[in-house]
């Protein structure tokens, strides 16, 4: 995989950049520029390198939204920042070829363009078109067959952005955990985490399941998990998996109504689930469990926040930060709620790393390689 280091020549050279934008937005104004951040380095070094950088990106939800906060968000870090409000086309170009060396520009949103997530070979083509090369540095998409992922890199010379180069050093290590070793793995679906628990499970000596995950493994126990979301398949395969000595799943939980807060929540035994009440975080006995793990742990690996963070469920993951800083390990972390809450505790900086990517992480550590990480090849 060739670096964004070994481009020979950079003066007044368009660069395509396809760099991670993809942030929370509350009011029209971002909640949350981890990811925003993370970009700069690779952004600087084109800068001052004097090419034309040309940032592209997207952001979740219908095709409609636009990155214009994104825009207003980076104008602090990037001097001289533009905005074009098209991703392809007269617009785009127009304002390429407007662009001085050293100069960046920001395109709107491509999942405007139905052509980015199906991978369409004219949008690919348009897109290429704006620049001599193409730098991947948005590796939170690097698990996406997108245009502007694996369609792009097969029209340019392709380089990988210090993000994407930094996140394969980092997990690539991971992969290879000193011991003890904990992985703690949440989020919903078990389908989607199958591989991933499945690759863990043989080179960490304890693999924790958390969030809507948990519910899986706790139905598959045999215990009535009540209103809670479960995903009503690979029951099967959950139960082989649960006689693996090294899984660990909660030994309690905290319930409540559906509609109900933090203020209304019970611990309850896994046998006390009640057919009304849905499982919403881990209990004292697990996060307690979890944080004594980490702390004592050389390398710990964590994707996912333990409970429902977003509705204030909050306990057993910030627990379990803090567990993780007390001790000596390499800890690497992902995910945006993850992100979000070891920022609202002050903590990110005391991760060895945190990474840009959800899925992405999961995808690589159970595979070793992403289609947008192939496509630099």
């Amino acid at each position: 995989m060739r670096s964004v280091r070994d481009i020979k020549v950079l003066e007044n050279i368009p660069v395509l950049l396809r760099t991670s934008l993809n942030v929370p937005v509350e009011n029209g104004k971002v909640t949350n520029a981890f990811r925003l951040k993370s970009a700069l380095p690779t952004i600087e070094y084109l800068r001052k390198h004097h090419a034309r950088v040309i940032l592209i990106s997207h952001i979740s939800g219908k095709g409609t939204e636009t990155l214009l906060p994104m825009y207003e968000a980076m104008k602090q870090f990037v001097p001289g920042l533009t905005f074009c409000h098209s991703s392809t086309g007269k617009e785009a170009r127009a304002a390429v070829r407007a662009l001085s060396p050293g100069q960046v520009l920001m395109l709107e949103n491509l999942r405007r363009n139905p052509g980015e997530e199906k991978n369409d070979a004219a949008f690919a083509k348009e897109l290429a078109s704006l620049a001599d090369i193409f730098v991947q540095d948005s590796f939170d998409v690097c698990h996406r067959a997108h245009a502007s992922v694996v369609g792009v890199p097969a029209l340019l010379p392709s380089y990988a952005g210090f993000t994407v180069e930094s996140e394969v050093l980092a997990l690539t290590k991971a992969l290879r955990p000193r011991r003890p070793s904990l992985a703690i793995i949440a989020g919903a679906k078990f389908s989607t985490k199958e591989p991933v628990l499945k690759k863990l499970l043989k080179t960490y000596d304890k693999v924790a399941v958390g969030g809507a995950l948990a519910n899986d493994f706790i139905h598959a126990e045999g215990f009535s998990v009540g209103a809670s979301l479960v995903s009503n398949e690979g029951q099967a395969h959950i139960k082989t998996l649960l006689k693996n000595k090294r899984l660990v799943v909660p030994k309690d939980v905290v319930v409540a109504k559906r509609g109900e807060g933090r203020e209304k929540a019970r611990v309850a035994a896994l046998s006390d689930i009640q057919a009304d009440e849905m499982v919403l975080d881990v209990g004292p006995e697990s996060w307690k469990e979890l944080a004594a793990l980490a702390q004592n742990a050389k390398s710990v690996l964590w994707n996912g926040p333990l409970g429902m963070y977003e509705h204030g469920f909050v306990d057993g993951t910030f627990a379990l930060a803090k567990g993780a800083v007390r001790g000596k390990a390499r800890t690497v972390v992902g995910g945006g709620d993850t992100i979000a809450a070891l920022e609202v505790l002050g903590l990110e900086s005391r991760f060895s790393f945190v990474s840009t990517g959800g899925g992405a992480m999961l995808d690589f550590i159970a595979d070793g390689n992403l289609p947008g990480l192939q496509a630099l090849d």
